[in-house]
């Protein structure tokens, strides 16, 4: 094997008292698709940090490749200092790199670079750090929660972005689908150390959970010698006992093995607070509108949710997810049209913006306002023991919450919110810098809650793994909903959001400016007869998919069928999903032979 571009042995460091990481190794070769996964504050970002030259450990060895570029993404980037956005991303290239290629990505990502730093969202903030990061094509791209305030369209052109880049890739991200798509190899930072394992995400959980039952075997293994050697102690032949000093050596050996190994660490536990039940009917709009400064937030649209149901929104930034929802609750009144509620409804709800929590609060506050107690379901939990269900420490009861990193202040509120009574939960943003375990258990919650759920995500699998509608934006203020999670209904709509249609032409043109920046390339002088013939027969393949499609479509909107047959919907699913994959890679496929004879022609014009 080649020698790797980076490598990290033995990297070692502390943070006050507490070891943070304790030989931790990290190894990127040519080409490396890593996914670096962990409970929050076991290290990623640190080791990432170490990785990119920003931290310098107490222990280990570091080496970079000579030559060998790197790029980091920070999960809050700072703007800091840069006037406008385009500044903030000129300042990343190095001599020698090409500054259209950054300015080609501003407008891909929907941006001038024109934009005041000062005056960014965080989304802005966060497409501006990626097109910082893309712009050299470094060798080596570190990347720590590049999806964090993304959209689903943005999200789904970094992904093909990334997937089509021939550098390393190091990924840090809680999306699930994200990681599944990206990630060629696996390494789990747990308890200061690193493990890796030569497959994606897709491997990691069933390899995780070998790895701590065999831990668990071996640990009740020690346990049982340590037993059997205190036991010799206590009734072995006394002058035996002293002469034998090597098995009292031995003993202490066990014993300090048992006192130093640390147990993996612990996980969120989740519980909702749940009031009395609803009505049956929970929320019902009929034809509800909605405009701002006469652009169409929500027009006409009308649905029913009822209890027990749960419901996802999707579109893109801007869309008017939020808006929408909080018509749906009766939070915002609509301009035109009706909204009913239910009966004996108790919404509880956690807001994307953290809003709730206030800066000053300290944690213990945040929870128990100024009371020693939860109330829980109708029973009282001291707030020491709440917050080490959410994994804070009894030391944090007084950390203000400005001090919190960002997955503490998400476990605080998800814990705020879930101590609150209710039988409506309306979670807007909620995976928001929650850890996989994290989100794991928030899963299990929102599918064994007795209520009724509403959600806002751009996270796909969160939606596929709790979510029995969507609700998607159709463009231009329009509304539909579908029966399934998000790839039921990008199989039923032969899409993704309505803002997603655009993103793949801007991606052709970011490589048509790539290779531009990279100088003209030679055409071959003639096309083989396998690609005329494919670029003949193309046309006709495409349009016989475009009718296979349209009559699954048609199939598929008989609102009746699921219910009727869902294996049968199940099936047409699956159909229209495969013909729209093979469509695409038609097109795909017939748009480069397309652009193989036209440079072909136009170079024997110049001739």
């Amino acid at each position: 094997m080649a020698p790797p571009l980076l490598s990290l042995q033995d990297i070692r460091l502390t943070f006050g008292v507490t070891p943070l990481l304790t030989g931790a190794a990290l190894m990127v070769h040519a080409g490396d698709r890593i996914c670096l996964v962990g409970r929050n504050g076991s290290g990623k970002s640190t080791l990432l940090k170490i990785a990119a030259g920003l931290i310098e450990p107490d222990a280990g060895a570091v080496f970079l490749k000579p030559g060998c570029t790197v790029r980091y993404l920070e999960q809050e980037p700072d703007l800091s200092g840069f006037e406008t956005v385009r500044a903030y991303v000129e300042a990343g290239l190095a001599p020698g790199d090409d500054p259209y290629r950054g300015v080609m990505l501003l407008e891909t990502l929907g941006l001038t670079g024109a934009e005041t730093v000062a005056r960014l969202s965080g989304g802005e903030a966060k497409r501006a750090a990626l097109a910082r990061a893309l712009a050299p094509e470094p060798d080596i791209l570190l990347m720590d929660e590049p999806t964090n305030h993304l959209d689903l369209p943005a999200i789904e052109w970094l992904e093909a972005e990334l997937k089509a880049r021939a550098g390393a890739l190091v990924l840090i991200s809680h999306d699930r689908r994200f990681l599944e798509t990206l990630s060629r190899a696996t390494v789990w930072l747990d308890r200061g150390a690193a493990r890796r394992l030569e497959q994606g995400f897709a491997h990691f959980e069933d390899w995780r959970d070998t790895v701590l039952e065999a831990e668990a075997l071996e640990q009740h293994k020690l346990d049982r010698k340590i037993t059997r050697e205190e036991d010799w102690v206590r009734y072995g032949v006394t002058a035996r006992r002293k002469r034998n000093v090597r098995r009292m050596a031995a003993l202490a050996a066990l014993r300090e093995a048992k006192r130093a190994h640390r147990g993996p660490q612990g996980s969120a536990k989740l519980e909702a607070s749940e009031a009395s039940q609803s009505g049956r009917l929970v929320f019902e709009t009929r034809d509800i509108v909605k405009r701002y400064d006469e652009r169409d937030i929500v027009k006409p649209f009308s649905t029913r949710i009822m209890k027990g149901d749960r419901i996802a929104i999707v579109g893109p930034n801007g869309a008017g997810k939020t808006t929408l929802l909080n018509m749906l609750t009766g939070a915002l009144a609509p301009d035109q049209g009706e909204v009913r509620l239910g009966v004996n409804l108790e919404i509880a709800a956690l807001d994307q913006k953290r809003a709730q929590l206030k800066p000053d609060w300290t944690v213990a506050e945040a929870l128990a306002q100024g009371s020693d107690y939860v109330a829980l379901n109708g029973s009282k939990r001291h707030v020491m023991a709440y917050m080490k269900d959410f994994l804070f420490a009894p030391e944090q009861a007084r950390t203000p919450v400005h001090a919190l990193s960002g997955g503490e202040r998400a476990r605080l509120l998800l814990a705020r919110v879930l101590a609150l009574p209710s039988n409506v939960l309306v979670l807007d943003e909620p995976t928001n810098d929650l850890d996989l375990e994290t989100l794991d258990l928030l899963e299990a919650l929102v599918e064994g809650y007795a209520g009724t759920v509403i959600l806002v995500s751009h996270d796909r699998d969160f939606i596929d793994r709790t979510a029995a509608s969507v609700i998607a934006f159709e463009g231009d203020g329009l509304w539909r909903e579908y029966a399934g999670g998000y790839t039921d209904m990008v199989a039923q709509r032969g899409t993704g959001v309505t803002a997603r249609a655009a993103m793949p032409a801007k991606t052709a043109t970011s490589h048509a400016g790539r290779d531009r920046a990279r100088g003209p390339k030679p055409s071959p002088r003639k096309m083989s007869f396998k690609d005329k013939h494919a670029l003949e027969t193309l046309p006709g393949e495409i349009e016989a998919l475009e009718r296979e499609i349209a009559e699954a479509e048609s199939a598929l909107a008989d609102p009746e069928l699921f219910t009727r047959d869902p294996d049968r919907f199940h099936a047409l699913s699956a159909a229209h999903a495969k013909a729209g994959q093979d469509k695409a890679a038609k097109e795909e496929r017939w748009l480069e032979l397309e652009m193989l004879r036209e440079d072909i022609e136009a170079e024997r014009a110049a001739r």
